[in-house]
């Protein structure tokens, strides 16, 4: 383990740690007041939610069965690869320190096309496969390139466009219409890939303006732009109704395709499915002591009160600046993200529990928690891969995407559910 990997590790113990040592003070300063139920209160919600996250877990094995397994059948038809050529001219842009026909512009593109399908188990490998590859061509093995800040920057800026996990969680949670925040993820995400793209491109003087860049990129634009221009002329019920219908036939129609190019291809869909199906049941049981952990902590600290304590601090300052505050509850998932993915849907699994899975304050989270990525973590591994100690501007562009994408979350929640 690298050292950087291992220091965002003992950030999170720390984190962890915080919230039960936060708690047992104010839970103890509670009951000198005269509160004789908060260590009850507390106990309970440990039990609880130890349930809880064990019975989430579970209900999960279905639904990331079939999403792995449809994954699959897309993987081995060749969707990644088609992915990859029809971004290739636009990253050669991007990536100009990269020679010609360089393995590493494979990978690159791979592993962009694999964290858009959402196919995290692929996406990771290639992942560090092309940061070795790009490190060949680095002087300075010590120090990250342009190359390889692109990248990882790119890589933080969540790329995924299949959030199946989130939509999943809400599902099980009851919303009545689960993916009615497919559409705004998208959103959201393009914005915060796009911040990522604007900023790494200023420190690195790339130009945007070439005529591939400009049709690729302002074409995306464009379309996004004008899809939130649409919406801002539509009645609320409208644009629930629309984002329901599209979100649907989006999702169904992206399955179906990989099937249809499955049968194209002559490609055996029911044993890929079957394949990737036993890989959504090992990530669905995999996830339960980190579900455990985190909701475990985060529900103590809720039931104690200090949570309320933190929101309203964020509230209050939020409303001395004249905003409506109703997003504030989806903060702890926006500060959480940067540090711990498990963590985060922990906080957003939680705040659906708490208040229910179409309350405003919950679809923030979930748009929250699609549109941004761990931060911290994917520094840590890529550039751990490679010993890279010297990262450069990485971060900041990073955190700086991270941002946008919280921002823009939150304004298409008001959007779409204000």
């Amino acid at each position: 383990m690298s050292k950087t990997a291992a220091e965002i590790i003992m950030a999170l113990n720390l984190i962890w740690m915080f919230f039960f040592f936060i708690t047992f003070i104010v839970a103890v300063i509670k009951l000198l007041n005269g509160d004789t139920e908060v260590f009850q209160d507390i106990v309970n919600a440990l039990f609880d939610s130890s349930q809880t996250a064990a019975t989430i877990a579970l209900g999960l094995i279905g639904i990331m069965a079939f999403a792995l397994g449809i994954m699959k059948i897309g993987e081995r038809a060749g969707v990644i690869d088609l992915l990859s050529r029809l971004v290739n001219p636009f990253f050669r842009h991007l990536f100009p320190g990269i020679p010609k026909n360089h393995p590493a512009m494979g990978s690159i593109l791979m592993n962009f096309s694999a964290n858009a399908l959402g196919l995290d188990n692929a996406a990771t490998p290639l992942g560090l496969k092309a940061m070795k590859e790009l490190q060949t061509l680095n002087e300075h093995p010590d120090t990250a390139t342009n190359a390889q800040i692109m990248f990882i920057t790119l890589n933080a800026s969540s790329l995924t466009l299949l959030p199946i996990s989130i939509l999943a969680l809400r599902q099980q949670a009851g919303a009545a219409y689960p993916s009615d925040v497919f559409l705004p993820i998208l959103i959201a995400t393009f914005f915060s890939t796009l911040t990522a793209l604007l900023v790494v491109s200023f420190y690195q003087k790339i130009n945007l303006f070439n005529r591939t860049v400009m049709l690729y990129l302002g074409g995306l634009t464009v379309a996004v732009i004008g899809t939130l221009l649409y919406f801002t002329t539509l009645a609320p019920e409208e644009i629930n109704v629309i984002s329901k219908v599209f979100g649907n036939l989006v999702l169904f129609g992206i399955f179906t395709s990989f099937i249809f190019m499955a049968f194209i291809r002559r490609i055996n869909a029911y044993e890929a499915f079957v394949e990737g199906a036993k890989e959504g049941f090992e990530v669905a049981v995999k996830i339960i002591p980190y579900l455990v952990a985190i909701l475990v902590a985060v529900s103590v600290f809720r039931s104690s009160g200090t949570m309320d304590y933190l929101v309203n601090g964020i509230r209050f300052i939020v409303e001395s600046l004249g905003f409506d505050s109703r997003f504030v509850e989806a903060m702890p998932v926006a500060l959480m993200k940067p540090l711990s993915g498990s963590g985060a849907r922990g906080l957003m699994v939680e705040l659906m529990n708490a208040r229910g899975p179409d309350d405003f304050a919950a679809r923030a989270s979930a748009i929250i928690q699609g549109s941004t990525e761990t931060t911290f973590y994917v520094l840590a591994v890529y550039f751990g891969s490679v010993a890279i100690k010297n990262t450069r501007h990485a971060l900041p562009c990073a955190l700086i995407a991270e941002m946008a994408g919280v921002v823009a979350a939150i304004f298409v929640t008001y959007l779409f559910f204000g």
